[in-house]
């Protein structure tokens, strides 16, 4: 209690310390400046390029399950059929109790044959065209910048209303913000544009070639309109959102149950999830942490034997005050306290220089990458704590031997 009492006083004599050998001090402080900066910058890269990841993997929506008919079954035994394996009478029985993991679910429907011409005028485009319900948007995590997405009744009366991306209005209809009311063709056919997408990024997941095409090059319109055209009923594929991310693998397992019951094992289904890229990217990124860290560290390691020195060169330069305040009555501890108030201040103050320009570089990063690249709440905890605990290790052994000093000794050896 009488040491916690007597803390502030510490504090100030270590601060008086600092300030009378402040050159000694300063090169201490950047020896832990260093290392705590090089851990900042690690830990700001990969919390930052793991929010970058999930923000591109968010423009699938990260519930998103996608279910289909395996058409490369490896069993020679099993019959085969023509079709999609997936049909609207499948849709109804989907829509009941069966699956309980399952929050929504929309058919995609792609047109048969050649890809479609589209243009506008003497414009023209190359954007996917699919049919999809209400349900897909909020599946798929689509915004719209103007307009309305597709209507029940639309696409149950099959009307030719097109919800189209970024892309498509650029290239269609250049110069023109707000293209709603205008109509394009695709193989020959008038559509009237009601909705315009939010451009979403896959920078990114297209630099590795993951991105799935241009997430803005998209048509949208009644999957039961793609149907008649293409003369049957076939799904393409389902895209369901799952209830949770957790959820996705139970609500993929469910749906292909459903299905593979339905035909009597006829049909091989498959599902994607991007529960496995998740994982994947926790996976890497907490790697590259680790490594990085673990390299980073070496710099720590080299301040804290630097800080040790210091506080060893300092007890043997002050044997004499510490003799007298042995000799006046001072506790062992409270002598042993001063020395480790005294590097624990010198290792924070550096901790605090090396978070501050671990920030810095954080945000240098992100004006050169445009990468949102901010150290987290807990790597900025653990580089505090790190950095006390640094100055308590390396001051633990300096101050032990000045608390050790018997009185006589130290002022005969003064």
């Amino acid at each position: 209690m009488k040491t916690l009492r007597i803390l502030p006083d510490l504090f100030k004599e270590a601060r008086l310390a600092m300030l009378a050998n402040w050159g000694r001090s300063m090169l201490s402080m950047v020896g832990i400046a260093v290392g705590i900066a090089a851990v900042m910058t690690v830990d700001t890269v990969s919390t930052g390029g793991k929010a970058f990841v999930m923000q591109e993997l968010e423009t699938f929506g990260l519930k998103s399950v996608w279910v289909y008919r395996a058409h490369g079954s490896k069993d020679p035994h099993r019959r085969t059929r023509t079709g999609t394996g997936i049909n609207n009478n499948d849709l109804i029985a989907l829509q009941g109790d069966c699956c309980p993991s399952v929050s929504l679910i929309s058919p995609v429907v792609n047109p048969r044959g050649p890809a479609p011409v589209i243009q506008a005028g003497n414009r023209y485009n190359n954007a996917q065209v699919i049919g999809v319900n209400v349900d897909y948007l909020a599946i798929n995590n689509d915004q719209l910048r103007i307009g309305r997405g597709l209507r029940e009744v639309e696409i149950r009366n099959r009307r030719p209303v097109a919800v189209i991306g970024e892309t498509v209005a650029s290239d269609l209809f250049p110069g023109m913000p707000n293209p709603l009311g205008l109509t394009l063709r695709i193989s020959g056919r008038e559509y009237q544009v009601v909705g315009v997408l939010r451009s979403k990024s896959r920078d990114l997941l297209a630099s590795i070639g993951s991105a799935g095409g241009d997430v803005n090059n998209r048509i949208l319109v009644s999957y039961p309109l793609i149907q008649t055209l293409n003369g049957n009923s076939d799904v393409n594929y389902l895209q369901v959102e799952a209830t949770s991310v957790e959820a996705a693998e139970a609500a993929a397992d469910q749906l292909k149950g459903v299905l593979s019951r339905r035909y009597q094992g006829v049909f091989e289904y498959q599902s994607e999830t991007l529960a496995s890229y998740i994982k994947t990217t926790d996976n890497i990124l907490g790697g590259v942490t680790i490594i990085g860290i673990i390299a980073a560290s070496s710099a720590l390691i080299v301040g804290a034997i630097g800080v040790a020195g210091i506080m060893s060169t300092a007890v043997a330069e002050r044997t004499r005050e510490i003799g007298i305040r042995a000799a006046i009555g001072a506790h062992r501890s409270h002598i042993m306290v001063q020395f480790i108030v005294e590097s624990v201040l010198i290792c924070l103050i550096g901790g605090l220089a090396g978070l501050a320009v671990g920030m810095l570089i954080g945000v240098v990063l992100d004006v050169f990458t445009g990468f949102p690249l901010f150290p987290g709440m807990l790597g900025i905890s653990i580089a505090l704590f790190v950095s006390i605990l640094v100055g308590l290790v390396a001051g633990y052994i300096p101050a032990r031997r000045a608390a050790q000093m018997k009185p006589v000794d130290a002022l005969r050896d003064a």
